[in-house]
C-alpha cells in the first residue's frame, strides 16, 4: 500500500508541474501579446503625427508657390509694356503663372448623397445597391461638362479652380482632386452667362438621369444663381503628360 501511496503522489507532482510550466507559458504569451498590441499603438501614432506634419509641409510650400507666382507675374507685368490678350477664357492664363481673381454672376451646382440608404440599405445589412445612393465620378463630370457647353468662364469645385490639366477624381464617396479630398456635398461653381448655363445643364441627357435618381433614391440636387468671387491661384498645380508615338519594329 505505501508504494502504491508513493506512486501515486509522484503522479500528482508531475502534473501539477505541467499544469505549472502551461500557466507560466500563457502568461508568457499574454505579456508579449501586450508589448506587441502596445508597440502597434506607438507606431500607429506616431505614424499619424507623421501625416500631420507632412500635410502641415505641403501647405507651407503650397503658399510659398502661390507667392513664388506672384512675383513672377509682378515682374513680368513691369518687365512688358505691351500687352495683348487674345483669350477667350478667363481660366487661360498666357505666359503668366497665375491665374487671376475673378467674380461676376454665375451659377452653383450643389450634388449630395442620398441619406436613404441607411434605411434602405442599412437596416436590411446589404450594401448591394449602395451605388444607387451615392454620387459619382461621371454625376460631378456631367455638371462641369454642362457648364463649359453653356459658356461658363471660369469655374471651381469645392474650393479649387478648374485648370486645363484639372482631373475629377472619385474614391467611394470621397472626391479627390488635385491631391485633395472632399467628402459630399460637392459644390460645382461657374462664372459666366447665368441663362445659357442654365439652360445647358437642362438639356443634358447625363444630368437627366441623374436627376430620375434624385426622384427614386433622394439624392441631392440644386442650382442657384449666385455672384461669385474666385481667388486667384496658380496656373499650373500638377505637371502635364503628352502622350508619344510609339514607332513600329519595321520603322528605322
Amino acid at each position: 500500500m505505501a508504494r502504491h501511496s508513493m506512486k501515486h503522489r509522484g503522479r500528482k507532482s508531475l502534473a501539477g508541474s505541467i499544469a505549472v510550466m502551461l500557466v507560466v507559458a500563457l502568461v508568457g504569451f499574454l505579456v508579449s501579446t501586450n508589448i506587441r498590441v502596445n508597440s502597434s499603438a506607438t507606431v500607429s501614432n506616431d505614424t499619424a503625427e507623421l501625416i500631420e506634419q507632412r500635410v502641415a509641409k505641403v501647405n507651407e510650400l503650397q503658399e510659398q508657390v502661390n507667392d513664388l507666382s506672384a512675383q513672377v507675374d509682378k515682374l513680368s507685368s513691369a518687365a512688358s509694356s505691351d500687352e495683348s490678350s487674345s483669350s477667350t477664357n478667363s481660366e487661360d492664363s498666357g505666359s503668366s503663372t497665375m491665374l487671376p481673381a475673378v467674380e461676376g454672376e454665375g451659377v452653383v451646382v450643389t450634388l449630395n448623397d442620398s441619406s436613404l440608404w441607411k434605411n434602405n440599405v442599412g437596416s436590411s445589412g446589404s450594401s448591394a445597391d449602395i451605388d444607387n445612393y451615392v454620387v459619382h465620378q461621371q454625376d460631378v463630370e456631367a455638371v462641369v461638362d454642362a457648364l463649359w457647353a453653356g459658356g461658363a468662364e471660369s469655374m471651381e469645385i469645392m474650393d479649387q479652380r478648374v485648370l486645363s490639366n484639372s482631373a475629377v477624381i472619385c474614391s467611394g464617396t470621397v472626391l479627390m482632386l488635385q491631391g485633395k479630398k472632399y467628402s459630399p456635398p460637392f459644390t460645382i461653381s461657374a462664372i459666366g452667362p447665368v441663362d445659357q448655363m442654365m439652360q445647358a445643364l437642362a438639356d443634358s441627357e447625363a444630368i437627366q438621369i441623374y436627376q430620375q435618381y434624385v426622384a427614386v433614391y433622394g439624392l441631392g440636387y440644386s442650382v442657384q444663381e449666385e455672384y461669385l468671387h474666385f481667388d486667384a491661384t496658380p496656373a499650373i498645380l500638377t505637371s502635364l503628360k503628352y502622350a508619344t508615338v510609339i514607332k513600329d519594329d519595321d520603322d528605322n
